[in-house]
């Protein structure tokens, strides 16, 4: 079974993401303050998207780390994704 990564690094996360045609996202109503997602769908109504500047400010603001898997168990590209405290 695939393992989950953890990162701290912008340009990976950016990567990660852009690679999986995801938008960087906030729980809609939250503002520039909100709860970080990933959304990888047509427009979500429950996210708001926001620019990468907003996001990675939250992120290092609210001391985050990105949770990811490259692949799933069969070997198809994985959008698994979580955000969690720093340790």
């Amino acid at each position: 079974m695939p393992k989950a990564q953890q990162t701290t690094d912008h340009q990976t996360i950016r990567d990660w993401i852009a690679t999986r045609k995801g938008r960087p996202s906030t729980v809609a109503g939250d503002g520039k303050s909100g709860i970080l997602r990933v959304d990888f769908r047509e427009k979500d109504e429950d996210l708001t998207e926001v620019d990468w500047d907003d996001f990675f400010r939250i992120f290092e603001e609210s001391h985050l780390a990105f949770l990811y898997q490259e692949q799933t168990a069969s070997g198809e590209r994985s959008r698994f994704n979580k955000f969690i405290e720093r340790g």
